[in-house]
């Protein structure tokens, strides 16, 4: 038994759930006489929708295959091997759900060694080697792709991308040593941080291309046809492959800088992954492929024994499969159709809203206001988004006229909600504002017609108190931008029925929202949460320490923005008003800022002026700002800041806010855009003490987003 057999055999013990890669071999003649070819097809055996994944299992099918054809190249047998997956997925890398079970340094140290030993006999092989991405290609399917010589790539792929630091690893399988190589260093930081980074940004067909990973792009109809045709012209020498001359000079030491400060601009030092990452990447300047390959060998075991990649798997799993199917939803079949969406108010946000339920309902869709001008206005900011999807070639011009004949706007609520299914207001946040306007649409629409909330932190069962069919109304909280942010949090009144909620969860599906249930409690899920941990650092900053040590705090956490960056994309008002809300709910650990109450009575839009370029303490706000003598440290405000974050979902999960923890760090992930690598907020409050600290006890079991016991 070879090494690497030996290697992932025993690996396999640790993987007793792998879904086993198959992969198998085919041999035909090439065209016009190139010879005969072997072509390794990996199939995982189930439907062309579930990803192709390598775990120990997976990874030694391959390397039989590779023995067969090892043996024929030696012995001039064939002229050439490819490799490809089955119809729309290539490989989507390693088998995740067996590496968060490993529990030793040395068993993640195998996997990184495993993988490297199978596909550098790729490289190895006598014959020329070939990958033809005709699917989806992710972190160990794109590099076991980089191990070929040749690579084409179908126009017809969904994704491309190494995710690996996205998720709190490195391609530590060659990518971080290979795709420099090829593409050179800017280009390969771009794939592997930036664009991880950048909330897993995803490659098209034409941009691999473009970047140099494929030498050749077919169409997806006939996409291997083409690739094996392409293939003999290469053997044949009709068709030259022409590479350009890496940079190996400053362009290159540049590029790695340039990452350095992509990464501390995103993640400020907390997460190791996009450092171990460009450490790599800066080695690799060397060209010592197998001193790359030690590198990430280490870096994968490091990184898989961490917290990190712990809270970015539980994270990923969280979205694509308790996001999908919603902790405590009702029974589907209890949905009533929507043929028609209402829309009261035509401002920005209920613009947005119009514009997002036509897009995806494609049903009509109709706005009311007080006057005519707003109204106007309202449909024609959703004509205008819909010229710009245009534009962008994301609609043809007849869905277009479709969805703006679709689009209307009237004065009167009984002309246009007399056959509405579901009404959703979105007016001043005012409790009896938001009363009289369901009251005045109770009165015209019909009674199997939804009534939907878009509250940030109001009652949803006070706003239903007065109407004779309370059982109807439902909190419907979508997040701005609303096409951006996936978040919806679905309110469940005092005297919500079922059939109401069903209906809610089967169209925030149709929305492509992810919904999470929750509870009529104030400010709900992300603002409550958010209002806590906004509120400490306006009352460290009100108590004497200075704006930057406040904001600088809590960097390490590695959040998108800092907390008076956020106020200013939230709006100062909005942030006053839900303090005020939760301060009149819970005073004992709510306030309400009196300095954030001036920069709001002054018109300020937030702390922060950019004439300079980069955010700088506005001098009209600094001579605002009336604080205490009481200066902490960066350390003490940050334990002062996650000590009440701990304290506060501890109480949301004892009142029964949300089903679980899990929910909770579903909301701050798709609602307010918390880091994969803290795993939403409950995962690092659990690796950091905090939550036994404050509560006495974790948020999760032990081995959930954590090295297991």
């Amino acid at each position: 038994m070879s090494t690497t057999a030996e290697l992932l055999k025993n690996a396999a013990e640790l993987f007793p759930d792998e879904v086993v890669t198959q992969a198998h071999v085919r041999h035909f003649e090439l065209p016009a006489g190139a010879g005969r070819f072997a072509l390794i097809t990996l199939d995982n055996g189930l439907d062309h929708t579930k990803p192709t994944t390598f775990g120990p299992a997976s990874l030694a099918r391959l390397d039989a295959a590779i023995d067969q054809v090892e043996k024929e190249a030696s012995a001039g047998e064939i002229v050439g091997v490819g490799v490809t997956g089955k119809p729309f997925i290539f490989a989507v890398g390693a088998d995740l759900k067996g590496v968060e079970l490993l529990k030793e340094h040395e068993h993640a140290l195998a996997i990184g060694k495993g993988g490297h030993e199978v596909f550098k006999r790729l490289a190895a092989l006598a014959v020329p080697t070939f990958a033809y991405y005709n699917g989806a290609a992710m972190g160990g399917g794109v590099e076991v792709g980089l191990h070929c010589e040749y690579r084409t790539v179908s126009r017809a792929i969904p994704a491309f991308s190494l995710p690996e630091v996205f998720l709190g690893l490195v391609p530590g399988w060659g990518g971080c040593t290979l795709l420099p190589n090829l593409i050179g260093a800017e280009k390969a930081v771009s794939v592997i941080v930036e664009n991880s980074l950048n909330q897993n940004k995803q490659l098209k067909a034409q941009q691999v291309f473009d970047l140099g990973i494929a030498d050749a792009i077919f169409e997806g109809a006939d996409f291997l046809e083409q690739s094996l045709l392409w293939t003999a012209q290469v053997l044949k020498g009709d068709v030259e492959v022409e590479r350009p001359v890496v940079d190996r000079g400053e362009a290159w030491d540049q590029a790695v800088a340039k990452g350095r400060f992509v990464a501390d601009s995103k993640v400020h030092g907390a997460a190791p992954a996009a450092y171990r990452a460009l450490d790599i990447i800066a080695a690799a300047k060397n060209g010592d492929l197998q001193q790359g390959y030690d590198a990430e060998d280490l870096a994968l075991a490091d990184l898989i024994m961490g917290g990190e990649l712990r809270a970015g798997i539980y994270a990923f799993n969280l979205v694509q499969k308790r996001g999908k199917r919603p902790a405590g939803a009702p029974d589907r079949s209890l949905a009533r159709p929507v043929t028609k969406v209402g829309v009261v108010g035509a401002g920005l946000m209920a613009s947005q809203l119009a514009l997002l339920f036509l897009r995806r309902l494609e049903v009509p869709v109709v706005l009311t206001d007080i006057d005519q001008a707003r109204v106007d206005k309202g449909v024609k900011y959703v004509h205008d988004e819909i010229d710009k999807l245009l534009l962008k070639g994301r609609v043809d011009q007849d869905r277009a006229n479709r969805l703006k004949a679709l689009v209307s706007g009237v004065l009167d609520k009984a002309e246009g909600f007399a056959d509405a299914d579901f009404i959703i207001e979105a007016v001043f946040e005012e409790i009896g504002v938001k009363q009289q306007v369901f009251a005045e649409v109770e009165a015209v629409a019909p009674a199997h017609a939804i009534l939907a909330t878009n509250t940030s932190s109001l009652s949803v069962s006070e706003m239903a108190s007065k109407l004779k069919n309370p059982e109807r109304v439902v909190g419907f909280h979508f997040f701005n931008p609303v096409a951006i942010l996936p978040l919806l949090e679905i309110v469940r009144g005092e005297q919500t029925d079922d059939a109401s909620l069903a209906t809610a969860f089967a169209v925030a599906k149709k929305l492509k929202k992810t919904a999470v249930l929750v509870k009529d409690a104030p400010a709900f899920v992300v603002n409550r949460i958010l209002t806590r941990f906004m509120g400490e650092i306006q009352n460290v900053i009100d108590e004497g320490t200075p704006v930057d040590v406040a904001e600088k705090a809590v960097e390490p956490l590695g959040l998108p923005m800092s907390p008076l960056v956020l106020l200013e994309l939230v709006g100062p008002a909005i942030g006053l008003h839900v303090s005020e809300t939760l301060n009149a709910a819970f005073p004992d650990r709510f306030t309400v800022s009196p300095n954030l109450k001036a920069v709001v009575e002054a018109g300020k839009r937030g702390f922060y002026v950019y004439d300079s370029g980069k955010p700088e303490l506005d001098p009209e706000v600094a001579a605002l700002l009336k604080q205490g003598d009481t200066v902490l440290t960066e350390a003490q405000v940050r334990d002062r800041v996650l000590d009440a974050v701990a304290q506060e979902i501890g109480l949301m999960l004892d009142e029964g806010v949300v089903a679980e923890a899990q929910d909770i760090d579903l909301c701050l992930l798709t609602g307010a855009g918390w880091p994969f690598h803290l795993g939403g907020v409950t995962p690092y409050l659990d690796r950091e003490g905090v939550a036994e600290r404050v509560n006495g006890k974790r948020f999760l079991e032990t081995g959930v987003a954590s090295v297991p016991a």
